[in-house]
Protein backbone atom coordinates (compact mmCIF):
# COMPACT_ATOMS: atom_id res chain seq x y z
CA UNK A 1 0.00 0.00 0.00
CA UNK A 2 1.37 3.42 -0.94
CA UNK A 3 2.24 5.83 1.86
CA UNK A 4 0.10 8.87 2.54
CA UNK A 5 1.72 11.94 1.06
CA UNK A 6 0.98 15.50 0.04
CA UNK A 7 1.95 16.97 -3.31
CA UNK A 8 2.99 20.62 -3.15
CA UNK A 9 3.54 22.50 -6.41
CA UNK A 10 5.66 25.66 -5.99
CA UNK A 11 4.55 28.31 -8.48
CA UNK A 12 6.44 31.55 -9.02
CA UNK A 13 5.13 34.19 -11.41
CA UNK A 14 8.52 35.62 -12.36
CA UNK A 15 10.45 33.80 -15.08
CA UNK A 16 13.17 35.28 -17.27
CA UNK A 17 12.66 32.98 -20.26
CA UNK A 18 8.85 32.69 -20.08
CA UNK A 19 7.10 35.53 -18.21
CA UNK A 20 4.05 34.53 -16.13
CA UNK A 21 4.89 30.89 -16.80
CA UNK A 22 2.46 29.28 -14.30
CA UNK A 23 -0.42 31.08 -16.03
CA UNK A 24 0.60 30.12 -19.58
CA UNK A 25 -2.50 28.92 -21.39
CA UNK A 26 -2.62 25.27 -22.43
CA UNK A 27 -5.89 24.72 -24.29
CA UNK A 28 -7.97 26.84 -21.96
CA UNK A 29 -6.29 26.08 -18.64
CA UNK A 30 -3.29 27.69 -16.92
CA UNK A 31 -0.22 25.46 -16.88
CA UNK A 32 -0.13 25.24 -13.08
CA UNK A 33 -3.70 23.94 -13.12
CA UNK A 34 -2.71 21.31 -15.68
CA UNK A 35 0.12 20.22 -13.38
CA UNK A 36 -2.23 20.03 -10.38
CA UNK A 37 -4.71 17.95 -12.36
CA UNK A 38 -1.99 15.47 -13.32
CA UNK A 39 -0.73 15.29 -9.73
CA UNK A 40 -4.29 14.61 -8.53
CA UNK A 41 -4.18 11.36 -10.53
CA UNK A 42 -1.45 10.10 -8.17
CA UNK A 43 -2.09 8.55 -4.75
CA UNK A 44 -1.58 11.88 -2.97
CA UNK A 45 -4.02 12.62 -0.16
CA UNK A 46 -3.98 16.26 -1.22
CA UNK A 47 -2.50 18.44 -3.96
CA UNK A 48 -1.70 22.03 -3.07
CA UNK A 49 -0.20 24.84 -5.14
CA UNK A 50 2.17 27.13 -3.19
CA UNK A 51 1.90 30.42 -5.06
CA UNK A 52 3.81 33.68 -4.77
CA UNK A 53 1.11 35.93 -6.24
CA UNK A 54 -2.60 36.64 -6.13
CA UNK A 55 -2.85 36.06 -9.88
CA UNK A 56 -1.88 32.41 -9.42
CA UNK A 57 -4.19 32.08 -6.42
CA UNK A 58 -7.13 33.41 -8.42
CA UNK A 59 -6.37 31.16 -11.40
CA UNK A 60 -6.28 28.09 -9.15
CA UNK A 61 -9.45 29.05 -7.28
CA UNK A 62 -11.27 29.46 -10.59
CA UNK A 63 -10.56 25.80 -11.40
CA UNK A 64 -11.13 24.36 -7.93
CA UNK A 65 -7.43 23.76 -7.24
CA UNK A 66 -6.32 24.16 -3.62
CA UNK A 67 -3.76 26.93 -3.32
CA UNK A 68 -1.80 28.79 -0.64
CA UNK A 69 -0.34 32.27 -0.93
CA UNK A 70 3.28 32.16 0.25
CA UNK A 71 5.95 34.83 0.56
CA UNK A 72 7.20 36.41 -2.65
CA UNK A 73 10.88 36.51 -1.71
CA UNK A 74 11.71 32.83 -1.19
CA UNK A 75 15.13 32.10 -2.71
CA UNK A 76 14.16 28.57 -3.78
CA UNK A 77 11.28 26.19 -4.29
CA UNK A 78 12.32 24.26 -1.19
CA UNK A 79 11.88 27.37 0.97
CA UNK A 80 8.41 27.83 -0.50
CA UNK A 81 7.56 24.19 0.22
CA UNK A 82 8.78 24.53 3.80
CA UNK A 83 6.46 27.49 4.36
CA UNK A 84 3.54 25.69 2.71
CA UNK A 85 4.03 22.56 4.81
CA UNK A 86 3.99 24.71 7.96
CA UNK A 87 0.77 26.46 6.87
CA UNK A 88 -0.80 23.05 6.22
CA UNK A 89 0.18 21.88 9.70
CA UNK A 90 2.00 18.81 8.42
CA UNK A 91 3.82 16.67 10.98
CA UNK A 92 7.59 15.94 10.92
CA UNK A 93 7.10 12.35 9.72
CA UNK A 94 4.62 13.30 6.98
CA UNK A 95 5.76 13.05 3.36
CA UNK A 96 5.73 15.85 0.80
CA UNK A 97 6.41 15.41 -2.91
CA UNK A 98 7.65 18.48 -4.75
CA UNK A 99 6.19 18.50 -8.27
CA UNK A 100 7.52 21.32 -10.42
CA UNK A 101 4.92 23.77 -11.68
CA UNK A 102 6.25 23.56 -15.25
CA UNK A 103 5.70 19.81 -15.70
CA UNK A 104 2.18 19.49 -17.17
CA UNK A 105 3.05 16.04 -18.56
CA UNK A 106 4.29 14.59 -15.25
CA UNK A 107 3.49 10.89 -14.92
CA UNK A 108 1.31 10.39 -11.81
CA UNK A 109 2.90 6.99 -11.25
CA UNK A 110 6.34 8.60 -11.01
CA UNK A 111 5.01 10.71 -8.14
CA UNK A 112 3.87 7.53 -6.37
CA UNK A 113 7.21 5.80 -6.98
CA UNK A 114 9.27 8.63 -5.51
CA UNK A 115 7.06 8.73 -2.41
CA UNK A 116 7.16 4.94 -2.04
CA UNK A 117 10.94 4.94 -2.28
CA UNK A 118 11.38 7.37 0.60
CA UNK A 119 9.29 5.13 2.85
CA UNK A 120 11.38 2.12 1.82
CA UNK A 121 14.67 3.91 2.54
CA UNK A 122 14.50 5.13 6.17
CA UNK A 123 18.13 6.32 6.14
CA UNK A 124 17.42 8.78 3.31
CA UNK A 125 16.24 12.33 3.94
CA UNK A 126 15.04 12.79 0.36
CA UNK A 127 14.20 10.77 -2.72
CA UNK A 128 14.21 11.67 -6.38
CA UNK A 129 14.31 9.98 -9.80
CA UNK A 130 16.54 9.42 -12.83
CA UNK A 131 16.51 7.62 -16.17
CA UNK A 132 19.15 6.26 -18.53
CA UNK A 133 20.76 8.62 -21.02
CA UNK A 134 20.85 7.17 -24.53
CA UNK A 135 22.26 10.13 -26.45
CA UNK A 136 25.87 11.33 -26.29
CA UNK A 137 24.89 14.96 -26.93
CA UNK A 138 22.55 14.81 -23.94
CA UNK A 139 25.33 13.36 -21.80
CA UNK A 140 27.65 16.28 -22.59
CA UNK A 141 24.95 18.98 -22.35
CA UNK A 142 25.44 21.09 -19.17
CA UNK A 143 21.70 21.77 -19.06
CA UNK A 144 21.15 18.05 -18.48
CA UNK A 145 21.85 17.17 -14.85
CA UNK A 146 23.54 13.81 -14.30
CA UNK A 147 23.55 11.69 -11.14
CA UNK A 148 25.96 8.96 -10.05
CA UNK A 149 24.70 6.29 -7.63
CA UNK A 150 26.25 3.85 -5.19
CA UNK A 151 25.36 0.15 -5.04
CA UNK A 152 22.30 0.93 -2.87
CA UNK A 153 20.99 3.47 -5.43
CA UNK A 154 21.81 6.37 -3.15
CA UNK A 155 23.16 9.47 -4.87
CA UNK A 156 26.92 9.93 -4.78
CA UNK A 157 26.89 13.20 -6.73
CA UNK A 158 24.81 15.35 -9.06
CA UNK A 159 26.55 17.35 -11.78
CA UNK A 160 26.08 19.28 -14.99
CA UNK A 161 29.33 17.72 -16.17
CA UNK A 162 29.30 14.39 -18.02
CA UNK A 163 29.75 11.95 -15.13
CA UNK A 164 30.86 9.27 -14.73
CA UNK A 165 33.48 10.00 -17.39
CA UNK A 166 34.28 6.99 -19.58
CA UNK A 167 38.02 7.56 -19.59
CA UNK A 168 39.23 4.63 -21.69
CA UNK A 169 36.39 4.64 -24.19
CA UNK A 170 36.48 8.36 -24.92
CA UNK A 171 40.30 8.31 -25.02
CA UNK A 172 40.02 5.76 -27.83
CA UNK A 173 37.67 8.04 -29.75
CA UNK A 174 34.59 5.90 -29.16
CA UNK A 175 31.56 8.09 -29.88
CA UNK A 176 29.00 6.14 -27.89
CA UNK A 177 27.96 5.90 -24.26
CA UNK A 178 29.40 3.46 -21.75
CA UNK A 179 27.50 0.44 -20.47
CA UNK A 180 25.79 0.72 -18.05
CA UNK A 181 24.37 3.98 -19.32
CA UNK A 182 24.82 7.22 -17.34
CA UNK A 183 21.76 8.63 -15.60
CA UNK A 184 19.86 11.85 -16.15
CA UNK A 185 18.30 13.39 -13.06
CA UNK A 186 14.55 14.01 -13.10
CA UNK A 187 13.59 17.07 -11.05
CA UNK A 188 11.04 15.61 -8.64
CA UNK A 189 11.68 15.24 -4.90
CA UNK A 190 10.06 13.64 -1.88
CA UNK A 191 10.91 14.86 1.60
CA UNK A 192 10.04 14.04 5.15
CA UNK A 193 8.55 17.24 6.51
CA UNK A 194 10.97 17.41 9.43
CA UNK A 195 13.89 17.53 7.02
CA UNK A 196 12.08 19.89 4.66
CA UNK A 197 11.68 22.38 7.53
CA UNK A 198 15.40 22.18 8.36
CA UNK A 199 16.73 22.24 4.82
CA UNK A 200 16.40 26.00 4.14
CA UNK A 201 18.33 26.66 7.37
CA UNK A 202 21.38 24.66 6.27
CA UNK A 203 24.33 26.80 5.13
CA UNK A 204 24.69 26.98 1.36
CA UNK A 205 27.41 24.65 0.10
CA UNK A 206 30.18 25.71 -2.27
CA UNK A 207 29.42 22.85 -4.67
CA UNK A 208 25.75 23.87 -4.68
CA UNK A 209 26.72 27.36 -5.85
CA UNK A 210 29.24 26.12 -8.40
CA UNK A 211 26.89 23.58 -9.99
CA UNK A 212 23.70 25.62 -9.37
CA UNK A 213 22.10 22.46 -7.96
CA UNK A 214 20.26 22.89 -4.68
CA UNK A 215 20.17 19.17 -3.83
CA UNK A 216 23.94 19.22 -3.36
CA UNK A 217 23.40 21.23 -0.18
CA UNK A 218 21.69 18.22 1.40
CA UNK A 219 24.54 15.91 0.38
CA UNK A 220 27.20 18.39 1.53
CA UNK A 221 25.68 18.25 5.01
CA UNK A 222 25.61 14.44 5.07
CA UNK A 223 22.02 13.74 4.08
CA UNK A 224 21.28 10.79 1.81
CA UNK A 225 19.15 10.98 -1.35
CA UNK A 226 17.56 7.77 -2.64
CA UNK A 227 17.06 7.58 -6.40
CA UNK A 228 14.30 5.74 -8.30
CA UNK A 229 15.42 4.69 -11.77
CA UNK A 230 12.54 5.22 -14.17
CA UNK A 231 12.38 3.01 -17.26
CA UNK A 232 11.32 5.98 -19.37
CA UNK A 233 12.11 9.66 -19.73
CA UNK A 234 9.53 12.13 -18.39
CA UNK A 235 7.41 14.25 -20.69
CA UNK A 236 8.98 17.58 -21.63
CA UNK A 237 8.86 20.42 -19.13
CA UNK A 238 8.29 24.06 -20.02
CA UNK A 239 11.13 26.59 -19.75
CA UNK A 240 10.80 28.53 -23.01
CA UNK A 241 8.09 29.62 -25.47
CA UNK A 242 9.27 26.79 -27.75
CA UNK A 243 8.76 24.27 -24.94
CA UNK A 244 5.27 25.63 -24.39
CA UNK A 245 4.33 25.11 -28.03
CA UNK A 246 5.69 21.57 -27.90
CA UNK A 247 3.56 20.74 -24.84
CA UNK A 248 0.49 22.36 -26.39
CA UNK A 249 0.89 20.10 -29.39
CA UNK A 250 1.22 17.00 -27.21
CA UNK A 251 -1.87 17.92 -25.17
CA UNK A 252 -3.98 18.99 -28.14
CA UNK A 253 -7.58 17.76 -27.60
Amino acid sequence: MSPAFTVIIPARLGSTRLPNKPLADIHGLPMVVRVAQRAAQSNAVQVVVAADSLEIVQACHAQGVRVLLTQMDHPSGSDRLAEASAILGLKPDDLVVNVQGDEPLINPELINQVADLLIQRPTASMSTAAHEIQDLAEFTNPNVVKVVLDHEKLALYFSRAPVPWWRDGFAKGIHSLPNPAPLRHIGIYAYRVGFLQRFPLLPVATIETEEALEQLRAMWHGHKIAVHISPEAPGPGVDTPEDLERVRALLKP
